[in-house]
């Protein structure tokens, strides 16, 4: 985000409308036409900015693009927070959440499709705006988890996993790789990750081999 900003890197309530007014623009062509619809031009003359001012605030469509995506994420996680998934276990719970979240994208399959192959196309440019994205699809994992410790080490490392099944298939779906049957088996799966991190679960894994009584005959000898 290059718009000059407050001393503290805060946008003021002009910018941070104007921003906003820019992300509905872009949002809007993307829901119509895909990626190719989201010329940078044209969302400048859609949300009554100069061309420069919009430069200013995203240097590319790329970052353009995946800032919609951080925004449309931020608006699911809310949805998350106000109406809670009721499975039974953690991975029922993130596998419900992820599949009201690959449906309410697949809505507008156009505006998902451009925000997944600017993802795609980001470049080392876009790091920081590329780890908002992932930083938001798992907090949308964990809020739904809702784990009833601080998640493990372990834990953390399958909501990464979730999390990239999330987009992966999300890709999958729109490149016609893959049908909604396999992606909703494919985040079940993910889903379970979680069960099979849990605390329990790994001190199960990690209970030490007693050794074996003396006199005993060597494995092997």
């Amino acid at each position: 985000m290059t718009a000059n900003a407050t001393a503290d890197g805060t946008l003021t309530p002009r910018q941070a409308e104007r921003r906003r007014g820019i992300l509905r623009a872009a949002t809007a062509l993307a829901a119509r036409g895909g990626l190719e619809a989201v010329q940078m031009r044209e969302v400048a003359e859609s949300a009554q900015v100069a061309l420069g001012t919009l430069y200013r605030y995203f240097p590319s469509k790329v970052h353009l693009l995946v800032a919609v995506m951080r925004e449309q994420l931020e608006r699911l996680h809310e949805q998350v927070r106000r109406r809670p998934p009721t499975g039974a276990d953690p991975a029922a719970r993130v596998a419900e959440a992820l599949t009201h979240a690959f449906h309410a994208l697949q809505r507008e399959p156009r505006l998902a499709e451009a925000m997944v192959r600017a993802l795609s196309f980001a470049d080392r440019s876009v790091g920081s705006e590329v780890d908002e994205v992932a930083q938001v699809t798992s907090a949308i994992v964990l809020e739904a988890a809702r784990l009833p410790d601080p998640p493990t080490a372990g834990q953390q490392a399958a909501l990464r996993v979730v999390a990239h099944t999330w987009h992966a298939t999300l890709l999958a779906w729109l490149s016609g790789r893959a049908s909604l049957a396999e992606v909703r088996a494919d985040l079940h799966t993910a889903a379970r990750l979680l069960t099979l991190a849990s605390p329990a679960a790994a001190e199960d894994e990690l209970q030490p081999v007693p050794p074996p009584p003396r006199g005993a005959a060597p494995v092997g000898g």
